[in-house]
Protein backbone atom coordinates (compact mmCIF):
# COMPACT_ATOMS: atom_id res chain seq x y z
CA UNK A 1 0.00 0.00 0.00
CA UNK A 2 1.02 3.43 -0.64
CA UNK A 3 2.17 5.67 1.91
CA UNK A 4 -0.06 8.20 3.39
CA UNK A 5 1.19 11.59 3.08
CA UNK A 6 0.45 13.79 6.24
CA UNK A 7 -1.31 17.41 5.51
CA UNK A 8 2.16 18.80 6.71
CA UNK A 9 4.64 16.84 3.91
CA UNK A 10 1.63 17.18 1.28
CA UNK A 11 2.11 21.31 2.07
CA UNK A 12 6.36 20.97 1.57
CA UNK A 13 5.53 18.55 -1.61
CA UNK A 14 2.67 20.85 -3.53
CA UNK A 15 0.04 18.10 -3.03
CA UNK A 16 -3.06 18.94 -1.83
CA UNK A 17 -3.91 18.79 1.81
CA UNK A 18 -6.08 15.90 2.99
CA UNK A 19 -9.35 16.32 5.14
CA UNK A 20 -9.81 14.31 8.04
CA UNK A 21 -11.99 11.60 6.43
CA UNK A 22 -9.38 10.99 3.72
CA UNK A 23 -6.63 10.88 6.97
CA UNK A 24 -9.13 8.17 8.68
CA UNK A 25 -9.39 6.21 5.72
CA UNK A 26 -6.25 6.40 5.01
CA UNK A 27 -5.30 4.98 9.00
CA UNK A 28 -7.80 2.25 8.32
CA UNK A 29 -6.54 1.01 5.51
CA UNK A 30 -2.96 1.06 6.19
CA UNK A 31 -3.49 -0.54 9.92
CA UNK A 32 -5.56 -3.50 7.72
CA UNK A 33 -9.37 -2.50 9.47
CA UNK A 34 -10.38 -2.46 5.70
CA UNK A 35 -9.13 -3.75 2.43
CA UNK A 36 -11.79 -1.55 0.08
CA UNK A 37 -13.98 1.65 0.85
CA UNK A 38 -17.98 1.37 0.14
CA UNK A 39 -19.83 4.29 1.19
CA UNK A 40 -23.15 4.60 0.79
CA UNK A 41 -26.06 7.98 1.13
CA UNK A 42 -29.19 7.22 2.68
CA UNK A 43 -32.19 9.51 2.33
CA UNK A 44 -35.44 9.27 3.84
CA UNK A 45 -37.72 9.63 0.93
CA UNK A 46 -39.95 12.40 3.11
CA UNK A 47 -39.45 15.31 1.16
CA UNK A 48 -36.92 16.78 -1.59
CA UNK A 49 -32.80 16.71 -1.44
CA UNK A 50 -31.27 20.11 -1.09
CA UNK A 51 -27.76 21.91 -1.60
CA UNK A 52 -26.48 20.06 1.80
CA UNK A 53 -27.42 16.73 0.58
CA UNK A 54 -25.62 17.53 -2.54
CA UNK A 55 -22.52 17.51 -0.17
CA UNK A 56 -23.51 14.05 1.32
CA UNK A 57 -23.93 12.79 -2.02
CA UNK A 58 -20.71 14.29 -3.42
CA UNK A 59 -17.99 13.48 -0.52
CA UNK A 60 -19.68 9.41 -0.12
CA UNK A 61 -19.46 9.03 -3.67
CA UNK A 62 -16.00 11.29 -4.11
CA UNK A 63 -14.71 9.09 -1.28
CA UNK A 64 -15.93 5.73 -3.35
CA UNK A 65 -13.89 7.02 -6.72
CA UNK A 66 -10.89 8.51 -4.69
CA UNK A 67 -10.20 4.76 -3.17
CA UNK A 68 -11.59 2.49 -5.93
CA UNK A 69 -14.54 1.68 -4.05
CA UNK A 70 -18.18 1.09 -4.60
CA UNK A 71 -21.00 3.71 -3.28
CA UNK A 72 -24.87 2.39 -3.14
CA UNK A 73 -27.97 4.48 -3.07
CA UNK A 74 -30.27 3.27 -0.22
CA UNK A 75 -34.00 4.72 0.38
CA UNK A 76 -34.67 4.70 4.48
CA UNK A 77 -38.21 4.24 3.95
CA UNK A 78 -38.88 2.85 8.18
CA UNK A 79 -41.44 5.42 8.18
CA UNK A 80 -44.44 4.97 6.06
CA UNK A 81 -46.43 7.96 7.59
CA UNK A 82 -44.25 10.33 5.75
CA UNK A 83 -42.76 8.74 2.46
CA UNK A 84 -43.79 8.88 -1.56
CA UNK A 85 -42.45 7.45 -4.33
CA UNK A 86 -42.33 11.21 -5.62
CA UNK A 87 -39.67 11.89 -3.49
CA UNK A 88 -38.02 8.93 -4.14
CA UNK A 89 -38.13 9.26 -8.61
CA UNK A 90 -37.30 13.01 -7.17
CA UNK A 91 -34.32 11.82 -5.08
CA UNK A 92 -33.10 9.49 -7.88
CA UNK A 93 -33.10 12.04 -10.56
CA UNK A 94 -31.21 14.29 -8.26
CA UNK A 95 -28.08 11.40 -7.24
CA UNK A 96 -28.25 10.61 -11.43
CA UNK A 97 -27.84 14.22 -11.81
CA UNK A 98 -24.77 14.85 -9.94
CA UNK A 99 -23.28 12.13 -11.78
CA UNK A 100 -23.08 9.78 -8.34
CA UNK A 101 -23.37 6.77 -9.98
CA UNK A 102 -24.23 3.81 -7.79
CA UNK A 103 -24.49 1.60 -10.58
CA UNK A 104 -27.01 -1.30 -9.44
CA UNK A 105 -26.90 -0.65 -5.85
CA UNK A 106 -30.22 1.07 -5.21
CA UNK A 107 -31.66 -0.36 -2.00
CA UNK A 108 -34.12 0.23 0.43
CA UNK A 109 -34.33 -0.02 4.07
CA UNK A 110 -37.35 -2.19 3.65
CA UNK A 111 -35.25 -5.13 1.89
CA UNK A 112 -33.67 -5.73 5.16
CA UNK A 113 -37.21 -6.10 7.36
CA UNK A 114 -37.06 -9.45 8.08
CA UNK A 115 -32.91 -9.17 9.08
CA UNK A 116 -33.94 -6.14 11.70
CA UNK A 117 -36.34 -8.21 13.27
CA UNK A 118 -34.23 -11.16 13.45
CA UNK A 119 -32.12 -9.03 15.22
CA UNK A 120 -34.32 -7.40 17.42
CA UNK A 121 -35.37 -11.25 18.45
CA UNK A 122 -31.61 -11.83 18.85
CA UNK A 123 -31.42 -8.67 21.38
CA UNK A 124 -34.08 -9.74 23.72
CA UNK A 125 -32.69 -13.35 23.59
CA UNK A 126 -29.50 -11.78 24.77
CA UNK A 127 -31.25 -10.05 27.45
CA UNK A 128 -30.49 -6.91 25.83
CA UNK A 129 -33.81 -5.83 24.37
CA UNK A 130 -37.32 -5.62 26.33
CA UNK A 131 -40.92 -4.68 25.70
CA UNK A 132 -42.00 -1.72 27.37
CA UNK A 133 -45.48 -0.18 28.09
CA UNK A 134 -44.65 3.37 28.92
CA UNK A 135 -46.56 5.90 27.07
CA UNK A 136 -44.91 8.72 25.63
CA UNK A 137 -45.07 11.03 28.12
CA UNK A 138 -44.13 8.73 30.78
CA UNK A 139 -40.90 7.80 29.03
CA UNK A 140 -39.94 11.55 28.53
CA UNK A 141 -40.50 11.56 32.45
CA UNK A 142 -38.25 8.33 33.09
CA UNK A 143 -35.57 9.74 30.66
CA UNK A 144 -33.99 11.82 33.17
CA UNK A 145 -32.03 15.23 31.72
CA UNK A 146 -28.55 16.19 30.39
CA UNK A 147 -27.77 16.53 33.97
CA UNK A 148 -29.81 13.85 35.60
CA UNK A 149 -29.66 10.20 35.27
CA UNK A 150 -32.67 8.52 33.97
CA UNK A 151 -35.15 5.69 36.06
CA UNK A 152 -35.38 2.23 35.00
CA UNK A 153 -38.20 1.22 33.03
CA UNK A 154 -40.69 -0.86 35.16
CA UNK A 155 -40.99 -2.93 32.18
CA UNK A 156 -37.10 -3.39 31.81
CA UNK A 157 -36.79 -6.86 34.44
CA UNK A 158 -39.47 -8.42 32.28
CA UNK A 159 -38.47 -12.24 31.45
CA UNK A 160 -37.13 -13.03 28.50
CA UNK A 161 -39.48 -15.43 27.69
CA UNK A 162 -42.37 -12.61 28.29
CA UNK A 163 -40.56 -10.01 25.62
CA UNK A 164 -40.61 -12.62 23.24
CA UNK A 165 -44.48 -13.04 23.55
CA UNK A 166 -45.01 -9.21 23.78
CA UNK A 167 -42.87 -8.79 20.97
CA UNK A 168 -44.57 -11.50 18.49
CA UNK A 169 -47.97 -10.11 19.90
CA UNK A 170 -47.13 -6.42 18.38
CA UNK A 171 -45.56 -8.63 15.25
CA UNK A 172 -49.15 -10.04 14.66
CA UNK A 173 -51.06 -6.61 14.61
CA UNK A 174 -52.30 -7.92 18.89
CA UNK A 175 -51.31 -4.32 20.09
CA UNK A 176 -52.35 -0.90 19.46
CA UNK A 177 -50.14 2.20 18.16
CA UNK A 178 -48.52 3.89 20.73
CA UNK A 179 -49.19 0.98 23.64
CA UNK A 180 -46.22 -1.00 23.10
CA UNK A 181 -42.60 -0.24 22.14
CA UNK A 182 -39.46 -2.53 21.87
CA UNK A 183 -36.35 -0.85 23.49
CA UNK A 184 -32.76 -1.67 23.91
CA UNK A 185 -31.73 -2.44 27.29
CA UNK A 186 -28.34 -0.33 27.47
CA UNK A 187 -27.66 1.69 30.54
CA UNK A 188 -30.00 4.87 31.83
CA UNK A 189 -27.55 6.75 33.76
CA UNK A 190 -25.40 7.11 30.53
CA UNK A 191 -24.37 10.87 30.29
CA UNK A 192 -25.28 10.19 26.51
CA UNK A 193 -29.18 9.94 26.65
CA UNK A 194 -29.12 7.85 23.48
CA UNK A 195 -28.01 5.39 25.12
CA UNK A 196 -30.77 5.49 28.09
CA UNK A 197 -32.47 2.40 26.54
CA UNK A 198 -33.65 4.28 23.29
CA UNK A 199 -36.98 2.55 21.47
CA UNK A 200 -35.84 0.46 18.60
CA UNK A 201 -38.89 -0.72 17.58
CA UNK A 202 -42.46 0.93 17.50
CA UNK A 203 -46.18 -0.26 16.66
CA UNK A 204 -47.65 1.43 13.52
CA UNK A 205 -50.59 0.25 11.59
CA UNK A 206 -49.89 1.45 8.16
CA UNK A 207 -49.43 -0.04 4.55
CA UNK A 208 -45.69 0.59 3.43
CA UNK A 209 -45.30 1.88 0.03
CA UNK A 210 -42.98 -1.78 -0.58
CA UNK A 211 -44.06 -4.00 2.04
CA UNK A 212 -48.10 -3.64 1.57
CA UNK A 213 -49.35 -5.01 4.93
CA UNK A 214 -46.90 -7.48 5.86
CA UNK A 215 -45.98 -5.40 8.84
CA UNK A 216 -47.17 -3.55 11.73
CA UNK A 217 -44.39 -2.88 13.64
CA UNK A 218 -41.45 -0.50 12.14
CA UNK A 219 -37.52 -0.07 13.28
CA UNK A 220 -36.48 3.42 14.93
CA UNK A 221 -33.56 5.14 12.63
CA UNK A 222 -31.06 4.45 14.89
CA UNK A 223 -31.42 0.56 15.12
CA UNK A 224 -32.29 0.16 11.59
CA UNK A 225 -29.42 2.48 9.58
CA UNK A 226 -26.47 0.88 11.56
CA UNK A 227 -28.24 -2.96 10.29
CA UNK A 228 -28.51 -1.59 6.68
CA UNK A 229 -24.78 -0.39 6.85
CA UNK A 230 -23.62 -3.42 8.02
CA UNK A 231 -25.68 -5.78 5.79
CA UNK A 232 -24.74 -3.82 2.46
CA UNK A 233 -20.65 -4.18 3.23
CA UNK A 234 -20.44 -0.34 4.12
CA UNK A 235 -17.07 0.23 5.37
CA UNK A 236 -17.27 3.76 6.10
CA UNK A 237 -20.65 5.76 7.50
CA UNK A 238 -20.24 9.49 6.69
CA UNK A 239 -22.75 11.53 8.27
CA UNK A 240 -23.59 14.83 9.52
CA UNK A 241 -22.58 16.17 13.38
CA UNK A 242 -26.03 15.94 14.64
CA UNK A 243 -25.48 12.39 14.47
CA UNK A 244 -21.88 12.52 16.54
CA UNK A 245 -23.94 11.76 19.60
CA UNK A 246 -25.88 8.67 18.15
CA UNK A 247 -22.55 7.08 17.35
CA UNK A 248 -22.24 5.11 20.73
CA UNK A 249 -25.34 3.68 19.90
CA UNK A 250 -24.88 2.66 16.48
CA UNK A 251 -21.93 0.73 17.24
CA UNK A 252 -23.58 -1.18 19.93
CA UNK A 253 -25.94 -1.81 17.22
CA UNK A 254 -23.54 -3.78 14.86
CA UNK A 255 -21.81 -4.90 18.01
CA UNK A 256 -24.76 -6.76 19.86
CA UNK A 257 -26.21 -7.99 16.51
CA UNK A 258 -22.58 -9.78 16.27
CA UNK A 259 -21.95 -8.47 12.64
CA UNK A 260 -18.41 -9.24 11.64
CA UNK A 261 -16.28 -6.16 9.97
CA UNK A 262 -18.76 -3.42 11.29
CA UNK A 263 -18.77 -0.15 9.25
CA UNK A 264 -17.18 2.66 11.12
CA UNK A 265 -19.34 6.33 11.34
CA UNK A 266 -17.42 9.64 10.71
CA UNK A 267 -19.21 12.49 11.13
CA UNK A 268 -18.57 16.06 9.56
CA UNK A 269 -20.37 19.49 9.65
CA UNK A 270 -23.38 20.53 7.29
CA UNK A 271 -22.83 22.97 4.62
CA UNK A 272 -25.30 26.03 5.93
CA UNK A 273 -25.77 28.90 3.26
CA UNK A 274 -26.83 32.19 4.20
CA UNK A 275 -30.18 33.27 4.22
CA UNK A 276 -31.64 30.43 2.74
CA UNK A 277 -34.52 27.96 3.56
CA UNK A 278 -33.61 24.26 3.46
CA UNK A 279 -35.17 22.54 6.16
CA UNK A 280 -38.10 19.94 4.71
CA UNK A 281 -40.82 21.44 7.19
CA UNK A 282 -40.65 24.87 5.88
CA UNK A 283 -40.24 24.33 2.23
CA UNK A 284 -43.09 21.88 2.56
CA UNK A 285 -45.48 24.87 3.93
CA UNK A 286 -44.11 26.99 0.92
CA UNK A 287 -45.81 24.70 -1.26
CA UNK A 288 -48.71 23.88 1.02
CA UNK A 289 -49.71 27.87 0.81
CA UNK A 290 -49.03 28.13 -3.02
CA UNK A 291 -45.95 30.91 -2.26
CA UNK A 292 -43.86 28.51 -4.44
CA UNK A 293 -45.06 26.09 -7.49
CA UNK A 294 -43.65 23.05 -5.63
CA UNK A 295 -40.64 21.34 -4.34
CA UNK A 296 -38.84 22.68 -7.70
CA UNK A 297 -39.43 26.39 -7.29
CA UNK A 298 -36.09 28.11 -9.00
CA UNK A 299 -36.40 29.86 -5.93
CA UNK A 300 -35.41 27.06 -3.70
CA UNK A 301 -32.45 25.79 -3.21
CA UNK A 302 -33.69 21.71 -3.60
CA UNK A 303 -31.11 19.86 -5.92
CA UNK A 304 -34.82 20.17 -8.07
CA UNK A 305 -35.16 23.33 -7.86
CA UNK A 306 -31.57 24.36 -8.37
CA UNK A 307 -31.30 21.76 -11.70
CA UNK A 308 -34.35 24.08 -12.85
CA UNK A 309 -33.36 27.14 -12.57
CA UNK A 310 -30.05 26.66 -14.66
CA UNK A 311 -27.76 25.23 -12.01
CA UNK A 312 -25.20 22.69 -13.76
CA UNK A 313 -23.68 19.34 -11.60
CA UNK A 314 -20.54 21.18 -12.38
CA UNK A 315 -21.04 24.22 -10.51
CA UNK A 316 -22.38 22.45 -7.64
CA UNK A 317 -19.38 20.19 -7.75
CA UNK A 318 -16.90 23.65 -7.44
CA UNK A 319 -19.37 24.76 -4.83
CA UNK A 320 -18.95 21.43 -2.46
CA UNK A 321 -15.23 21.64 -3.34
CA UNK A 322 -15.16 25.58 -2.15
CA UNK A 323 -16.73 24.84 0.66
CA UNK A 324 -14.35 21.98 1.62
CA UNK A 325 -14.79 19.31 4.73
CA UNK A 326 -14.62 19.87 8.44
CA UNK A 327 -15.61 19.23 11.70
CA UNK A 328 -16.71 22.99 12.33
CA UNK A 329 -19.87 24.10 11.60
CA UNK A 330 -20.08 26.95 8.76
CA UNK A 331 -21.67 28.95 6.45
CA UNK A 332 -21.49 29.63 2.94
CA UNK A 333 -22.79 32.89 0.76
CA UNK A 334 -25.03 32.10 -1.71
CA UNK A 335 -23.48 34.50 -3.90
CA UNK A 336 -20.26 31.34 -3.53
CA UNK A 337 -22.94 29.34 -5.27
CA UNK A 338 -23.41 32.09 -7.87
CA UNK A 339 -19.78 32.54 -8.28
CA UNK A 340 -19.45 28.75 -9.56
CA UNK A 341 -22.45 28.67 -11.88
CA UNK A 342 -20.75 31.79 -13.91
CA UNK A 343 -17.36 30.12 -13.77
CA UNK A 344 -19.15 27.78 -15.05
CA UNK A 345 -21.58 29.08 -18.12
CA UNK A 346 -19.02 31.52 -19.14
CA UNK A 347 -16.92 29.00 -21.07
CA UNK A 348 -20.08 26.90 -22.15
CA UNK A 349 -23.19 29.38 -22.88
CA UNK A 350 -23.71 31.45 -26.43
CA UNK A 351 -23.77 34.90 -25.73
CA UNK A 352 -27.46 35.76 -27.37
CA UNK A 353 -29.53 38.98 -28.10
CA UNK A 354 -32.71 39.08 -25.81
CA UNK A 355 -34.69 42.11 -24.53
CA UNK A 356 -36.07 42.25 -21.33
CA UNK A 357 -38.20 45.76 -21.19
CA UNK A 358 -38.45 46.50 -25.32
CA UNK A 359 -39.05 49.80 -27.22
CA UNK A 360 -38.99 50.43 -30.69
CA UNK A 361 -36.10 51.11 -32.30
CA UNK A 362 -36.37 52.86 -35.86
CA UNK A 363 -33.67 53.67 -38.31
CA UNK A 364 -35.29 56.74 -40.59
CA UNK A 365 -32.64 56.32 -43.17
CA UNK A 366 -32.09 52.32 -43.29
CA UNK A 367 -33.91 51.04 -46.51
CA UNK A 368 -37.32 50.22 -46.06
CA UNK A 369 -38.14 46.32 -46.48
CA UNK A 370 -34.57 45.60 -46.42
CA UNK A 371 -33.19 42.35 -44.58
CA UNK A 372 -29.38 41.91 -44.20
CA UNK A 373 -27.52 39.17 -42.14
CA UNK A 374 -24.91 40.05 -40.13
CA UNK A 375 -21.90 37.64 -38.00
CA UNK A 376 -21.65 37.89 -34.70
CA UNK A 377 -19.45 35.39 -32.47
CA UNK A 378 -21.41 32.90 -30.27
CA UNK A 379 -18.80 33.56 -27.61
CA UNK A 380 -16.33 36.02 -27.95
CA UNK A 381 -13.78 34.51 -24.88
CA UNK A 382 -14.33 30.70 -26.71
CA UNK A 383 -13.76 31.01 -30.70
CA UNK A 384 -14.41 27.85 -31.00
CA UNK A 385 -17.91 28.16 -30.63
CA UNK A 386 -18.19 29.62 -34.04
CA UNK A 387 -20.36 31.81 -35.49
CA UNK A 388 -23.68 32.73 -36.21
CA UNK A 389 -25.97 35.08 -38.57
CA UNK A 390 -28.26 37.62 -36.69
CA UNK A 391 -30.67 39.61 -38.78
CA UNK A 392 -30.81 43.07 -39.35
CA UNK A 393 -33.45 45.24 -40.17
CA UNK A 394 -34.96 49.04 -40.30
CA UNK A 395 -36.81 48.67 -36.86
CA UNK A 396 -35.47 47.26 -33.66
CA UNK A 397 -36.12 46.37 -30.64
CA UNK A 398 -34.07 48.12 -27.66
CA UNK A 399 -34.00 48.06 -23.65
CA UNK A 400 -36.32 50.97 -22.55
CA UNK A 401 -33.13 52.00 -20.24
CA UNK A 402 -30.74 52.29 -23.13
CA UNK A 403 -32.70 55.60 -23.83
CA UNK A 404 -33.41 59.00 -22.42
CA UNK A 405 -35.07 62.44 -23.33
CA UNK A 406 -32.83 64.03 -20.18
CA UNK A 407 -29.65 62.01 -19.26
CA UNK A 408 -27.10 62.20 -15.96
CA UNK A 409 -23.80 62.72 -16.44
CA UNK A 410 -21.70 60.34 -18.27
CA UNK A 411 -24.96 58.03 -19.38
CA UNK A 412 -23.62 57.23 -23.47
CA UNK A 413 -26.65 55.74 -24.45
CA UNK A 414 -28.99 56.85 -26.81
CA UNK A 415 -29.95 60.33 -26.34
CA UNK A 416 -31.57 63.20 -28.36
CA UNK A 417 -27.84 63.95 -30.72
CA UNK A 418 -25.74 61.13 -29.12
CA UNK A 419 -24.36 58.55 -31.17
CA UNK A 420 -23.73 54.51 -29.87
CA UNK A 421 -22.65 51.37 -31.51
CA UNK A 422 -25.14 49.13 -32.47
CA UNK A 423 -23.49 45.55 -31.16
CA UNK A 424 -22.32 43.80 -34.27
CA UNK A 425 -23.52 46.22 -36.39
CA UNK A 426 -23.44 50.10 -37.03
CA UNK A 427 -23.37 53.48 -34.94
CA UNK A 428 -26.44 55.22 -35.04
CA UNK A 429 -27.38 58.87 -33.69
CA UNK A 430 -30.58 59.38 -32.01
CA UNK A 431 -32.59 61.76 -33.78
CA UNK A 432 -35.85 61.62 -31.27
CA UNK A 433 -38.88 59.43 -30.03
CA UNK A 434 -42.49 59.36 -30.23
CA UNK A 435 -44.78 59.17 -27.10
CA UNK A 436 -48.41 57.73 -26.54
CA UNK A 437 -51.17 59.90 -24.89
CA UNK A 438 -49.74 59.36 -21.33
CA UNK A 439 -46.18 60.45 -22.05
CA UNK A 440 -44.44 57.08 -22.79
CA UNK A 441 -42.03 56.58 -24.91
CA UNK A 442 -43.61 54.18 -27.66
CA UNK A 443 -40.47 54.67 -30.20
CA UNK A 444 -37.27 56.00 -30.55
CA UNK A 445 -35.80 57.69 -33.70
CA UNK A 446 -32.04 57.49 -35.00
CA UNK A 447 -30.23 57.48 -38.35
CA UNK A 448 -27.29 55.24 -39.13
CA UNK A 449 -24.26 55.63 -40.88
CA UNK A 450 -23.60 52.77 -43.21
CA UNK A 451 -19.71 53.30 -43.04
CA UNK A 452 -19.56 52.09 -39.59
CA UNK A 453 -20.94 48.43 -39.71
CA UNK A 454 -19.36 45.98 -37.31
CA UNK A 455 -16.08 44.50 -39.32
CA UNK A 456 -15.38 46.81 -41.77
CA UNK A 457 -12.33 48.31 -40.44
CA UNK A 458 -13.97 51.43 -39.56
CA UNK A 459 -11.90 53.81 -36.93
CA UNK A 460 -12.55 57.37 -38.04
CA UNK A 461 -14.34 58.33 -34.59
CA UNK A 462 -15.13 56.58 -31.38
CA UNK A 463 -18.49 55.97 -29.12
CA UNK A 464 -18.78 55.91 -25.78
CA UNK A 465 -21.94 53.87 -25.77
CA UNK A 466 -22.79 50.02 -27.10
CA UNK A 467 -26.21 49.01 -26.81
CA UNK A 468 -27.71 45.27 -27.61
CA UNK A 469 -31.11 45.29 -29.97
CA UNK A 470 -33.35 42.37 -31.42
CA UNK A 471 -34.54 42.59 -34.93
CA UNK A 472 -38.43 43.74 -34.45
CA UNK A 473 -39.81 41.50 -37.67
CA UNK A 474 -38.15 38.18 -36.85
CA UNK A 475 -38.45 38.90 -32.59
CA UNK A 476 -39.40 35.77 -30.46
CA UNK A 477 -41.67 36.29 -28.04
CA UNK A 478 -40.91 34.67 -25.03
CA UNK A 479 -41.97 34.76 -20.88
CA UNK A 480 -39.27 35.88 -18.75
CA UNK A 481 -38.84 35.12 -15.13
CA UNK A 482 -35.81 37.36 -12.52
CA UNK A 483 -35.31 35.62 -9.48
CA UNK A 484 -34.56 37.54 -5.84
CA UNK A 485 -34.21 35.33 -2.65
CA UNK A 486 -37.55 34.13 -1.31
CA UNK A 487 -36.25 35.37 1.90
CA UNK A 488 -36.11 38.96 2.99
CA UNK A 489 -32.37 39.47 3.98
CA UNK A 490 -32.69 42.36 5.88
CA UNK A 491 -34.92 40.85 8.10
CA UNK A 492 -33.67 37.56 8.02
CA UNK A 493 -35.25 33.69 7.24
CA UNK A 494 -37.95 33.20 10.46
CA UNK A 495 -40.32 35.04 12.33
CA UNK A 496 -40.35 35.24 15.83
CA UNK A 497 -43.29 32.82 15.68
CA UNK A 498 -40.88 30.58 13.32
CA UNK A 499 -42.80 31.85 10.09
CA UNK A 500 -40.47 32.38 7.27
CA UNK A 501 -39.94 36.45 6.61
CA UNK A 502 -41.22 35.57 2.24
CA UNK A 503 -39.42 38.03 -0.20
CA UNK A 504 -42.69 39.62 -1.80
CA UNK A 505 -40.60 40.86 -4.47
CA UNK A 506 -38.52 37.24 -4.66
CA UNK A 507 -40.01 36.97 -8.89
CA UNK A 508 -40.43 39.47 -11.60
CA UNK A 509 -42.26 37.92 -14.20
CA UNK A 510 -41.98 39.70 -18.14
CA UNK A 511 -44.33 38.60 -20.48
CA UNK A 512 -43.28 40.16 -23.36
CA UNK A 513 -39.39 39.83 -23.99
CA UNK A 514 -37.67 39.78 -27.23
CA UNK A 515 -35.22 37.48 -28.38
CA UNK A 516 -33.34 36.62 -31.26
CA UNK A 517 -34.67 34.76 -33.85
CA UNK A 518 -32.16 31.21 -33.23
CA UNK A 519 -34.04 31.09 -29.61
CA UNK A 520 -37.24 29.81 -30.71
CA UNK A 521 -35.59 26.67 -31.28
CA UNK A 522 -34.89 25.81 -27.62
CA UNK A 523 -35.10 22.52 -25.22
CA UNK A 524 -35.88 22.17 -21.49
CA UNK A 525 -32.99 22.95 -19.83
CA UNK A 526 -30.56 24.82 -22.47
CA UNK A 527 -28.64 27.68 -20.84
CA UNK A 528 -27.44 30.80 -22.85
CA UNK A 529 -25.62 34.30 -21.53
CA UNK A 530 -28.81 37.13 -22.52
CA UNK A 531 -26.22 40.16 -23.23
CA UNK A 532 -25.74 42.37 -20.41
CA UNK A 533 -29.21 40.48 -18.46
CA UNK A 534 -27.15 37.50 -16.97
CA UNK A 535 -27.55 33.37 -17.95
CA UNK A 536 -30.87 32.03 -18.73
CA UNK A 537 -32.42 28.78 -18.59
CA UNK A 538 -35.51 27.35 -20.46
CA UNK A 539 -37.65 26.39 -17.77
CA UNK A 540 -38.49 22.72 -17.89
CA UNK A 541 -41.97 22.75 -15.91
CA UNK A 542 -43.54 25.44 -18.12
CA UNK A 543 -41.96 26.68 -21.35
CA UNK A 544 -43.89 24.84 -24.42
CA UNK A 545 -43.16 25.27 -27.97
CA UNK A 546 -44.56 28.26 -29.01
CA UNK A 547 -44.88 29.28 -25.63
CA UNK A 548 -41.03 29.95 -24.54
CA UNK A 549 -40.35 30.29 -20.37
CA UNK A 550 -36.53 31.44 -19.30
CA UNK A 551 -35.49 31.93 -15.69
CA UNK A 552 -32.38 34.03 -14.68
CA UNK A 553 -29.89 31.98 -13.03
CA UNK A 554 -27.76 34.49 -12.21
CA UNK A 555 -26.63 37.84 -13.06
CA UNK A 556 -23.69 38.39 -14.76
CA UNK A 557 -21.88 40.77 -11.79
CA UNK A 558 -20.83 40.03 -8.46
CA UNK A 559 -19.57 41.97 -5.43
CA UNK A 560 -18.45 38.28 -4.79
CA UNK A 561 -15.01 37.86 -3.83
CA UNK A 562 -13.60 34.26 -3.82
CA UNK A 563 -11.38 33.87 -0.43
CA UNK A 564 -7.50 33.41 -0.70
CA UNK A 565 -6.53 30.43 1.15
Amino acid sequence: MAEVNTNTEAKENNIPSRNFIENAIDKDLQEGVYDHVHTRFPPEPNGFLHIGHAKSILLNYGLAQEYNGKFNLRFDDTNPTKERSEFMDSIIADVNWLGADYEDRLFHASDYFDEMYENAVKLIKKGKAYVSTLSAEEMREYRGTLTEPGKNDPDRDRSIEENLKLFEDMKEGKVEDGAMTLRAKIDMSSPNINMRDPIIYRVAHMTHARTGDKWCIYPMYDFAHPIEDAIEGITHSICTLEFEDHRPLYDWVVRECEYANPPRQIEFAKMYLTNVVTGKRYIKKLVEDGIVDGWDDPRLVTIAALRRRGFTPESIRMFVELCGVSKAQSSAEYAMLEYCIREDLKAKAKRMMAILDPVKLVIDNYPENTTEMLEIENNKEVPEMGMRKLPFSRELYIERDDFMEEPPKKYFRLFPGNEVRLMNAYFVTCTGCVKDENGNVVEVHCTYDPETKSGSGFNARKVKGTIHWVDASSAVNAEVRLYENIVDEEKGVYNEDGSINVNPNSITVIKNAKLEPELANVTAGDKFQFVRNGFFCVDSKDSKEGSLVFNRIVSLKSSFVLPKN
